[in-house]
């Protein structure tokens, strides 16, 4: 069941399942994103952790209040706020894409909240190049200028996030699409996410970053940089696989991503 927090200058919707160490996941920035519709599916493996799965300004149920800073930013201080609405001081954070570089914004800023970070071909980084886009990037822009973009549209964007295209099922569209025209972007295109090269060295948690390997939308080849950004940052690779990590290699990912989060209970401590 969803809930909502304030924080300030909006309501921000969650939903929180299990008991145990927190774990904030934050979900990507593709149309029709929800928390839940990110990782509804993998949670059953996390019920001994307080799960918080999270709506980012302007995604599912939370609008997006007027702003002039970048998304990541503000989303950030937004999910610090609602950590201590929950009386959450410290926790892992899980982000896919564009809520990889939420959480990333989190651990450089406030650094005593954040045990753990996990991150799916995160967002925030991008080559120093710009343009052209990858394929799944420039779907997900052209989807977002459109005023009222097609199931086409939205059909085309699923199949690019997955390798195995029998994953693009027409419930999955479905879902997405309407969940996009009920909450559909009103941003610049491409939005203004914000750069967070400058400041990857201030990341002190212990970091996993997971990529698909045939990711279209946020592509191998950009992980180096935050790899080699973040003192304490190991990569897994999985083939086969493009950009919904947590979706297309559920079983996979929840192994890995367990067995990085209990680490630090097994006696595994952070650098110092």
């Amino acid at each position: 069941m969803t809930s909502t927090l304030d924080v300030g200058d909006l309501e921000l919707a969650y939903t929180e399942s299990g008991t145990g160490a927190p774990v904030v996941w934050l979900h990507g920035s593709g149309p029709g994103a929800t928390g839940m519709s990110n990782f509804g599916a993998n949670l059953p493996a996390f019920d001994d952790f307080r799960n918080i799965v999270v709506d980012l300004p302007g995604w599912g149920r939370s609008p997006r209040p007027a702003m002039d800073e970048p998304l990541i930013f503000h989303a950030a201080e937004r999910v610090g706020r609602a950590m201590t609405a929950l009386g959450i001081d410290r926790a892992h954070l899980v982000g896919n894409s564009y809520g990889g570089a939420v959480a990333m914004r989190i651990a450089m800023s406030h650094p005593e909240r954040v045990d753990r970070l996990v991150l799916m071909a995160p967002g925030g980084v991008l080559p120093a190049d710009g343009p052209p886009w990858p394929v799944g990037l420039e779907r997900l822009f052209g989807y977002m200028a459109a005023e009222r973009p097609s199931r086409e549209a939205m059909s085309e964007f699923v199949h690019l996030m997955v390798y195995d295209e029998t994953l693009a099922t027409d419930a999955l569209i479905d879902e997405r699409y309407e969940s996009s025209l009920r909450a559909h972007p009103e941003l610049p295109v491409p939005p203004n996410f914000g750069d967070l090269t400058p400041d990857l060295g201030l990341i002190g948690a212990p970091t996993l970053l997971l990529w698909g390997r045939e990711d279209q939308t946020v592509p191998l080849s950009w992980a180096t940089k935050i790899l080699n950004g973040i003192p304490d940052a190991e990569l897994r690779v999985l083939p086969n696989c493009r950009h919904w990590v947590q979706y297309e290699r559920a079983p996979e990912f929840n192994q890995i991503v367990r067995e990085f989060l209990t680490r630090a209970a097994a006696g595994v401590t952070p650098k110092e």
